[in-house]
């Protein structure tokens, strides 16, 4: 089942971009169970991530101890390299700076 956004205001409709193999799927699985393809896509989204919680949980915590605020995290978790490695290179310096 679908919620609305906590927000209380309406997000605008995104399109889509899948393959056309994907599209067939989704479009022949909607009509022999008798709903819309945007229903079918809601209801598979939230089957998917219902059954992936614990690992998408995990790899929440895994990033929050990663990220402590500081700009080395910050570009250690968008880049992959290790903070020592960032130091070797010659750092960052602060989100001031």
């Amino acid at each position: 089942m679908m919620t609305k956004p906590a927000t209380g205001t309406t997000k605008r409709q995104a399109p889509l971009k899948i393959d056309p193999a994907t599209d067939e799927l989704i479009s022949q699985a909607a009509h022999f169970l008798g709903m819309t393809k945007k229903d079918f896509v809601a209801e598979a989204v939230q089957t998917y991530l219902e059954q992936k919680r614990e690992e998408i949980r995990h790899g929440m915590v895994e990033s929050m101890k990663i990220l402590d605020g500081s700009l080395t995290s910050s570009v250690a978790m968008l880049t992959g390299l290790t903070p020592a490695r960032i130091d070797e290179l010659g750092g960052v310096g602060d989100w001031e700076e």
